[in-house]
């Protein structure tokens, strides 16, 4: 009898602590949608892209603040994606999360990077595109299955988007 009771007491303990994991979630993405407008919808019709690449979004996050993930509006669901760059912007299509467009004028920076939140590597395997959500500077992390296509990406962004 006392073990069943030791048992209900940590499986109580371990469904508590999901809740709060959930609350405090919730409670991070209702005050980050004041900060955080809505991410742009990709536009119809774009055409062709002139570069395109697979991967994993990782993550979403606060410019310079690498860990202070943004999770508002699904922008916190680390998912397999698609970066499609076309003349006006950058086409983010994630499987399984909301899709959503960096217009090319909002871009304002892009490198290699090793660390975004949810993802920490030994070298610079990340693509981080530094854009401007209405006031809001962020930094978005992709970890592309093709790493050779990171300086093509970087050379176009700065080429066109006046991106440094």
């Amino acid at each position: 009898m006392e073990r069943l009771w030791l048992v209900l007491a940590i499986v109580a303990f371990f469904l508590l602590c999901l809740w709060g994991m959930y609350v405090g979630w919730r409670r991070k993405a209702r005050s980050q949608s004041v900060r955080v407008p809505p991410f742009p919808a990709i536009p119809d019709g774009l055409g062709d892209a002139l570069l395109e690449s697979t991967g994993v979004y990782v993550a979403t996050t606060f410019a310079g603040e690498w860990q202070n993930r943004v999770v508002t509006r699904g922008a916190g669901l680390r998912t397999g994606a698609v970066l499609r760059l076309h003349d006006g912007g950058i086409a983010v299509e994630r499987g399984g999360a909301p899709d959503f467009w960096i217009p090319r004028d909002a871009v304002t920076g892009v490198r290699r990077d090793s660390k975004i939140a949810g993802k920490v590597m030994g070298t610079d395997a990340l693509l981080v595109l530094t854009w401007r959500a209405g006031e809001t500077e962020l930094d978005t992390g992709f970890r592309g299955d093709e790493l050779d296509d990171y300086p093509q990406w970087i050379e176009q962004l700065k080429i066109k988007g006046g991106a440094q």
